[in-house]
């Protein structure tokens, strides 16, 4: 088996690995969004670790992907490849502070759970501050994905490295996600809906990753 072989199974496995373990995640720190999420949290102490640690997991996987890729990416378009990995870091670091935002509303409700006398009114507005701050890096982190969707099928389309059709459909599906990040930043939650495309060719693309590989005669020796 040739390195190029090998990239595209390890690249096709941590596009599997991020998309599991960001919808894993989502399983797992349901009780934040509680009404009483100020006891909920340190009553689901172990769900929340678990959240977080399917995000860091999520996180290196993310950043693995364009390490493993820019290789064969740069023979095409350097600065393409590099603007790759730069997006998908970005994306990473905001899950990272996801997670983090996660552990330390963890913390405040153990807090107010073990104080005596609580004082609601401080330990509420903390606790809506955490919140906006695990709200919007979840939607931040759309748009630097979204780029990155963008720029990586526009170097698959141009080079022919994976079929026109999957890169195409992901070009597409990218520049939804573009639009959709943007106008969730408004407060449409609707948009959420325009990532459907992006994920589902990205487990297409995973599939064909693993199983075909790149093209070969594409690639540039």
């Amino acid at each position: 088996m040739d390195s190029n072989r090998k990239t595209a199974i390890i690249v096709g496995v941590l596009f599997i690995i991020a998309t599991v373990a960001t919808l894993l995640s989502g399983l797992f720190f349901t009780s934040i969004y509680d009404p009483d999420y100020l006891t909920a949290v340190s009553a689901n102490e172990n769900q929340v670790v678990i959240a977080v640690l399917f995000m860091l997991t999520a996180s290196a996987s993310i950043v693995g992907i364009p390490i493993t890729l820019f290789p064969i990416l740069k023979k095409h378009s350097e600065s393409l490849a590099l603007g790759y990995v730069v997006t998908r870091i970005f994306e990473a670091l905001f899950f990272v502070v996801s997670a983090i935002g996660l552990l330390v509303i963890l913390s405040l409700s153990q807090e107010f759970v073990n104080a005596a006398a609580p004082v609601a009114s401080y330990f509420e507005t903390s606790g809506a501050l955490l919140l906006g701050v695990f709200d919007w890096s979840g939607i931040l982190l759309d748009i630097p994905f979204a780029l990155s969707a963008v720029m990586l099928n526009y170097v698959y389309y141009s080079s022919k490295l994976i079929p026109r059709w999957l890169s195409g459909w992901g070009f597409i599906g990218g520049a939804l996600m573009l639009v959709g990040g943007v106008v969730g930043m408004f407060g449409v939650t609707e948009a959420i809906y325009l990532a459907a495309l992006i994920g589902i060719q990205e487990m297409v693309l995973a599939g064909w990753l693993i199983i075909k590989g790149f093209n070969s005669s594409a690639i540039l020796s």
